[in-house]
């Protein structure tokens, strides 16, 4: 089945309509940690974080040029080599150091002529005004640059019971000096956390509309090995979604979410050896989870902004105004 549909603005669809052919994104690990795990914040990281989600074929002691060669011949591989790509700094914070060790690592991408854009994964409280403005330095040499800042979730008592370790306004602050420059912002939000339901799903949703993000990802929480949420999970504590029910919520939210948002991700995929549950957050089921969000939508006869309010709308023009 075909990810690409009128229902929602994937990413796929974003990146065609721009460049008039497939990027892809080229996944690199660096040696970052979070301040959620060395003390600075807090100590363990995120309850549900397991080696800061990285590919198990990446390593942080690979070079970083070498990280991106051999992802580009694997994507001409595969795709051909017609592309162009992204450089994605996934794992843990990827803006926790100096100016000037980040500027090293970024100038990296400047050596490919086939790269056209630069994806930086961190958290809301990690991106001070020096930082931003050296992402920002990257759009006037012809990158497009998108900042992932990772909320999960807009209940406050949540963030505390996943030990993330920044409050919801640090979200706010961290996206509207974002928006302040030529950076685009994606915020990332996840389904069924513990003691969560469908109306703070719902609710996360509508604080990133009116805040005028430019990109979304979605996904459902899944439990690793070796986590706290994963011991949780074991003893009986925390259950996680069925897929019938997390397909139900993905439509919910992009219902409310402005069609002009770019729909990064619908879904998760872990390595199954590592994986506790649920079974369908593993890569050989990811077209069947985003088929099956499409074709709810289709039963509904609905797509992606079908119930914001002119008043969500209104707010969010007026966040883009307040930002520029």
């Amino acid at each position: 089945m075909s990810t690409g549909t009128k229902a929602y603005f994937s990413l796929k669809d974003y990146f065609l309509g721009r460049y008039g052919r497939r990027v892809q994104k080229i996944t690199v690990a660096l040696p970052f940690t979070c301040p959620n795990r060395d003390g600075s914040k807090a100590t363990g990281g995120c309850t549900f974080c397991a080696e800061g989600s990285k590919p198990s074929f990446l390593s942080s002691r690979v070079p970083l040029r070498r990280q991106i060669e051999e992802g580009i011949e694997r994507a001409k591989r595969k795709y051909g080599k017609n592309i162009l790509f992204f450089i994605y700094f996934q794992s843990y914070t990827n803006t926790y150091a100096s100016v000037e060790t980040l500027k090293d690592l970024y100038d990296t991408v400047l050596e490919f002529e086939e790269v056209v854009g630069l994806d930086v994964g961190t958290r809301p409280d990690c991106v001070p005004e020096e930082v931003l403005d050296l992402l920002a330095s990257y759009t006037e040499k012809g990158l497009e640059v998108w900042v992932e800042l990772g909320l999960q979730s807009a209940n406050f008592e949540t963030l505390k019971r996943i030990n993330r370790a920044h409050g919801v306004s640090d979200f706010v602050d961290g996206v509207l000096r974002v928006k302040r420059r030529s950076l685009k912002v994606c915020a990332h939000l996840i389904v069924g956390l513990p003691g969560e339901s469908r109306e703070d799903f719902l609710e996360s949703v509508r604080l990133i509309t009116v805040l005028g993000v430019d990109g979304i990802k979605i996904h459902p929480i899944y439990v690793m090995k070796n986590t706290v949420l994963g011991r949780m999970f074991m003893k009986g504590e925390f259950k996680t979604l069925a897929l019938e029910d997390y397909v139900r919520y993905a439509a919910d939210m992009l219902e409310l979410l402005p069609y002009e948002v770019v729909v990064h991700r619908l879904t998760a995929e872990a390595e199954p050896d590592k994986l506790l549950s649920p079974s369908y957050c593993v890569y050989e089921k990811k077209l069947q989870v985003i088929g099956a969000i499409e074709k709810e939508l289709e039963r509904r006869g609905s797509f992606q902004g079908a119930r914001q309010t002119s008043g969500a709308k209104g707010a969010g023009r007026h966040f883009h105004k307040l930002v520029q």
